[in-house]
């Protein structure tokens, strides 16, 4: 399937999702991502839960984050330029939703992309090659990028993969994982 009509199925998939399921899912991924070979690393991007698209409630996943003692990092976004800045998340970070309603930090510390190790990307579909279906800016492609080679790019989807996306283009960065409640699917092969 195209891009385009990925996004519209899974947009309508996800707003079917009561709030419950959205929690249990939620929760379900953060504890399969436990079972990742991640862990010894120090930088951890986390994209804020956009409510209004009933996206992946990442609290769970702060939470270990913050127990495990990593350095949490979050995203601004410019839509002129479709780039992000990064900020260190703090005792002290304000977050304010955006005209989008993204919820992103007034400002902070900011951390380079090349120093991030670990990014959880935000997706509406993947496929079995670790391909993404984002809401089409490019924000996250753009981000992925610039960091380094090495650095873990995890998707995180309620939904299990499409068999295929078709009209993949050279800027669309793949995954190296992909975690839904039911599965970890690997792409590093």
């Amino acid at each position: 399937m195209d891009k385009k009509v990925l996004r519209s199925k899974y947009k309508v998939l996800r707003q079917s999702l009561t709030q419950e399921e959205i929690e249990a899912k939620s929760l379900a991924i953060a504890n399969q991502l436990l079972r990742l070979d991640i862990w010894d690393k120090l930088y951890y991007h986390l994209f804020l839960t956009i409510e209004e698209q009933k996206e992946i409630n990442t609290e769970y996943i702060l939470q270990i984050l913050a127990g495990k003692d990593k350095e949490i990092v979050i995203s601004k976004c410019n839509f002129e330029t479709l780039n992000m800045t990064h900020f260190l998340l703090t005792d002290n970070t304000k977050i304010k939703k955006n005209s989008y309603n993204v919820p992103e930090p007034v400002d902070g510390l900011e951390v380079p992309d090349v120093k991030i190790d670990v990014v959880f990307v935000p997706l509406l579909a993947f496929d079995k090659q670790g391909n993404r279906v984002g809401y089409g800016k490019g924000f996250y492609d753009n981000f992925l990028s610039k960091c380094n080679p090495e650095t873990i790019k995890i998707g995180l989807s309620f939904f299990p993969p499409e068999e295929k996306i078709e009209a993949v283009s050279e800027s669309d960065m793949k995954l190296d994982f992909c975690v839904t409640p039911d599965a970890i699917f690997s792409f590093t092969n």
